[in-house]
């Protein structure tokens, strides 16, 4: 046969699904830069219901990066709001 179609996977009784899920350790550094995104969702979001948050992180040791795109009324100290994520995290 041909290659499978949408239609022919639902007939297929016999069709599998992979399914893959990624998972660190509590100290790993993606969760650290998770803590820190989602810091300062929260911190826009409390002064700006209205932000918009496009914001990703990257860090190694001693070094912090946040990019992306923010669109926001509230005046936000960054820099603050990742050393405190930081500390508490």
């Amino acid at each position: 046969g041909g290659p499978a179609t949408a239609s022919s996977l639902e007939d297929d009784s016999a069709a599998t699904f992979l399914f893959a899920s990624e998972s660190v350790t509590e100290s790993h550094p993606d969760k650290l830069c998770d803590v820190i995104s989602d810091a300062i969702v929260d911190a826009c979001l409390t002064l700006d219901p209205a932000s918009r948050i496009a914001c990703e992180t990257v860090c190694k040791t001693g070094v912090v990066i946040v990019l992306g795109e923010i669109t926001t009324s509230a005046s936000i100290n960054y820099e603050q709001v990742i050393r405190d994520a930081v500390r508490d995290a």
